[in-house]
């Protein structure tokens, strides 16, 4: 069968229910702030996480849990990063031994995330109050995946959720993620919360081989603002309630799984970059011609990083020589005379530089083109047939204010 994208999030996958809550965390009682996933059989689970050395109390525990492979669920809060507090260990262990009193399950099964400020203390007290309510309501339907994906929210704009369907040895198998993530977000990995399930069989280690090639072409190609964050995760469970024979080593299934697997990724690598703080306009970096994938990756993100680009883009402006100095300054063994670059969007495609030197454009045309709230900047390297895309967005003045107030 053909790869679909489909609906109902991380509900999509059979035998997974979600839900989501408001239940104290945050002062506003409209928003959710308490997330739960749920699989009705023991899954393989992997997930990678933040490169920061400053990480949350959630990460150490979400490691030690899944250490052996296997996972059950996932509780989420939004509204405090359980960072850098001294009790954050056991807070986190709390949460998971809560979550896994309700499901019935063992505590060493939870992942367990937290995003919010940091420095705070969390108060679990309101985490275990609700979780009844919680688990009593989580759903299979795709309302159960957009309560979860509202509930893990902080300055998110919007909801981030997605889901495809597969064929593995005959077998239809769905796999869908939700995400949150719109500041503290750049390379290396893995700078927002990300959980994924899938009810396609595959072992903890080719799950893990998957999940971690899988984001160096994706959620380490994202920049929203150069910050890292401390408790960022992307988590996968794959319960195997698809039937299809388990994907132990390489292979046509393999290949299949992890072409899903992309399919997830990259649509909600989108989904973050434009939903960036204060964002108006999705960014994206194209680079093609480089001499191998290590120089096609570093100069796109070197592009998307780029304030200067990313501020340009915000006032429409074809400042295309921002985009050959990220190029100059990524430390790519690059050739300046060989650089071709173009801006595209919905309106049609603007030439600006040719073999590293500017050529006459439309003023007027490219301000038409680069109004779209999505472009996309090309860039031809001359040096060979490696390709690499980033994301990222435009420098809005509202990302100040966005974040000059973000704690109070």
């Amino acid at each position: 069968m053909d790869f679909e994208y489909t609906d109902k999030g991380v509900c999509a996958a059979k035998g997974f229910r979600a839900g989501g809550i408001h239940c104290g965390i945050r002062k506003n009682k409209s928003k959710r702030d308490l997330a739960l996933i749920l699989s009705e059989k023991e899954a393989s689970a992997a997930a990678v996480y933040t490169s920061n050395i400053v990480k949350g109390a959630p990460i150490y525990v979400t490691k030690a849990n899944i250490a052996d492979g296997k996972a059950r669920a996932v509780i989420c809060n939004s509204g405090n990063a359980n960072t850098c507090n001294q009790d954050g260990i056991f807070k986190a262990e709390e949460m998971c031994r809560a979550a896994a009193q309700v499901c019935g399950i063992n505590d060493r099964d939870v992942i367990v995330a937290s995003t919010g400020v940091i420095g705070v203390p969390l108060d679990v007290t309101p985490v275990k109050a609700a979780l009844p309510e919680l688990y009593k309501g989580l759903t299979d339907s795709a309302e159960g995946s957009l309560h979860a994906a509202e509930a893990i929210m902080t300055t998110d704009t919007v909801i981030k959720e997605t889901a495809v369907s597969f064929a593995l040895g005959g077998r239809k198998c769905k796999m869908g993620g939700i995400a949150k993530g719109s500041g503290m977000i750049h390379p290396n990995l893995a700078t927002m919360l990300i959980f994924i399930t899938t009810d396609a069989a595959v072992s903890p280690e080719m799950l893990n081989k998957a999940l971690s090639e899988d984001v160096k072409y994706t959620f380490n190609m994202i920049s929203v603002d150069g910050d890292t964050s401390t408790n960022d995760m992307v988590s996968l469970m794959a319960n195997g309630m698809a039937g299809n024979e388990e994907i132990t080593g390489e292979g046509e299934d393999f290949n299949i799984f992890c072409r899903a697997l992309r399919m997830i990724t990259e649509k909600l690598c989108k989904m973050l970059a434009k939903d960036g703080e204060g964002a108006t306009k999705l960014l994206e970096c194209s680079v093609r011609g480089a001499c191998d994938e290590d120089t096609a990756r570093t100069v796109s993100k070197s592009v998307i990083c780029s304030s200067l680009v990313k501020a340009a883009m915000f006032g429409s402006d074809a400042n295309w020589g921002r985009v050959l100095c990220a190029i100059g300054y990524s430390g790519a063994d690059v050739d300046a005379d060989k650089i071709d670059v173009s801006f595209v969007s919905a309106k049609g495609t603007l030439n600006v530089c040719k073999n590293g030197r500017g050529v006459p454009f439309s003023e007027e045309k490219a301000k038409e083109i680069l109004s779209e709230d999505e472009i996309t900047i090309n860039v031809q390297l001359g040096d060979g047939k490696c390709s690499a895309t980033a994301w990222g967005c435009d420098l809005t003045y509202d990302y100040v204010k966005i974040n000059g107030d973000y704690r109070t």
